[in-house]
């Protein structure tokens, strides 16, 4: 944004987006066929502030996430071979540089996803915008999940954190940005844990346990609109070091502040682990 965007940006917005209502049985979600989700879910509207006109941005360490400039070299993010091969090693890059931990592991998958109004919205896996509050992993697939990557089984692990690193790839401004919510203001009971299923057609079902949320009007939402592609939000999604922001819920909803016929959202996310040893 320019300085003068910044300046006569709004502050926050009102929207809507949907939590969590408290369940008898263990919600379960899917990756690509939502009817047969088990997900009682409830609409709440909250304020999500503009986070780049805040007098002091939020960090990773504190509130658990933060925007960053980073150009890749990538040119065409829908080449799964370029995204392993040359995307992958890029973000390991950007997050050792941000978090100073003595090794970083990225899965070579990209996830792409698209806004509803985009004719490419559920046509690929796992494609469809994030429209309910949640957070990747749950502690306990966290901790599998860094011992499954670890490369340096021969060093104890001191601390490990996982990393989501969103990137835009449709020029601003964005229909259906991404909300993350400081994780300060979360406490461990809103946290419900949930069976994440992976239905990619042709494919034996897998799942892990993941976390959806209950709402609480603790919560501070905020979000970066107008993001470009040299610009990635990068939030946690779980710090094994509960002195540091441990997980940040996150959710897609409808930016009320965007004009009405502008290109549906378009972004890929990185999920990374970084390890550090003693």
């Amino acid at each position: 944004m320019t300085a003068e965007a910044v300046i006569d940006a709004v502050s926050s917005v009102s929207a809507e987006v949907r939590y969590l209502r408290p369940m008898r049985e263990r919600p379960r979600y899917h990756a690509n066929d939502h009817t047969r989700d088990v997900l009682d879910l409830e609409s709440h509207v909250v304020s999500i502030a503009n986070a780049r006109v805040a007098t002091s941005g939020p960090t990773l360490d504190r509130e658990g996430f933060s925007l960053t400039a980073h150009r890749s070299g990538i040119e065409d993010f829908h080449d799964a071979r370029f995204v392993a091969q040359r995307y992958a090693p890029e973000i390991r890059d950007l997050l050792l540089e941000l978090c100073g931990a003595d090794t970083v592991v990225v899965n070579p998958r990209g996830v792409l996803r698209y806004g509803e109004r985009s004719p490419a919205c559920g046509k690929g896996d796992n494609s469809y915008p994030a429209r309910f509050v949640h957070v990747d992993v749950s502690d306990a697939t966290a901790a599998i999940f860094a011992a499954q990557t670890n490369t340096r089984r021969d060093r104890r692990v001191r601390r490990y954190c996982h990393y989501n690193v969103w990137r835009v790839l449709t020029p601003p401004p964005q229909d259906v940005p991404l909300a993350v919510c400081d994780a300060q203001s979360v406490s461990p009971d809103d946290l419900v844990k949930a069976d994440a299923i992976f239905d990619t057609p042709g494919v034996p079902e897998w799942s892990f346990e993941g976390l959806v949320v209950l709402f609480s009007p603790q919560h501070r939402w905020s979000y970066f609109p107008d993001m470009d592609r040299d610009h990635v939000l990068v939030f946690k999604t779980n710090d094994s070091d509960r002195s540091y922001a441990h997980c940040v819920p996150h959710v897609a909803f409808d930016d009320p502040a965007c004009p009405a016929g502008v290109e549906p959202r378009t972004s890929i996310e990185m999920r990374g682990i970084a390890y550090w040893y003693d």
